[in-house]
């Protein structure tokens, strides 16, 4: 099994940054591809960005392109989201996912493993 725990999420201005945090563990913690995704109330849960864990390489949905940055550091099981210039439409839960086997994807439906979610609320 595999737990997800994100933090960092908060209040902050139009213009602001948040930087959140995913961490990962369990005895079977696998992973090929993590993700970010975020909720607003009565709406779909959408993509965000993904990083391929061994490779590093990236994927962003077009909203965000420029000003979030994906990464992640191997030693510590955690996964990063640096958001940046943040707008008030990013107001939203946002939730890390994991995907056991290879390839970016931004459905839902591949992510295997998720994390709890974290409020991130930008005000104008």
């Amino acid at each position: 099994q595999v737990q997800l725990v994100e933090s960092g999420g908060g209040l902050v201005q139009a213009g602001g940054s948040l930087r959140l945090s995913c961490v990962a563990s369990g005895r079977t913690f696998s992973p090929y591809v993590m993700g970010w995704f975020r909720q607003v109330p009565g709406k779909e849960r959408e993509f965000v960005a993904s990083i391929n864990w061994s490779g590093g390489t990236t994927d962003y949905v077009e909203s965000v392109k420029g000003r979030f940055t994906i990464s992640r550091s191997i030693a510590r099981n955690t996964m990063y989201l640096q958001m940046n210039s943040m707008k008030p439409e990013d107001t939203a839960v946002y939730y890390c996912a994991l995907k056991s086997r290879w390839g970016h994807t931004q459905r839902i439906s591949e992510y295997d493993y998720w994390g709890q979610g974290t409020q991130d609320t930008v005000s104008s």
